[in-house]
């Protein structure tokens, strides 16, 4: 999955990172991930909220926000939840 630039959000206490093109998630398999590294996570059901020292929110449709005002954290949590999304097998198929 390809994703824009990491961007401060409007608000500017986040940064987003949106997918391109935009492409269903499977949830449940990226919750997997995440429960498999000990990170408490909260399951909304059209989105996921893992929080570890950072809180990152993973939309159903690959969305992933990080709430962090610091650009090198932010990029680096961004790699992390990367890895759960894409790890994961998280793609949901078309």
């Amino acid at each position: 999955m390809t994703y824009s630039e990491l961007r401060l959000c409007s608000n500017r206490a986040a940064f987003e990172a949106i997918p391109n093109p935009r492409r269903p998630v499977d949830l449940s398999a990226v919750r997997a991930r995440i429960d498999s590294e000990g990170v408490p996570v909260i399951d909304a059901r059209v989105m996921l909220i893992a929080g570890d020292a950072q809180e990152v929110t993973i939309s159903r449709d690959g969305r992933i926000l990080i709430k962090l005002k610091d650009a090198d954290a932010a990029r680096r949590m961004f790699v992390r939840a990367l890895a759960w999304v894409e790890g994961s097998t998280g793609l949901a198929r078309a």
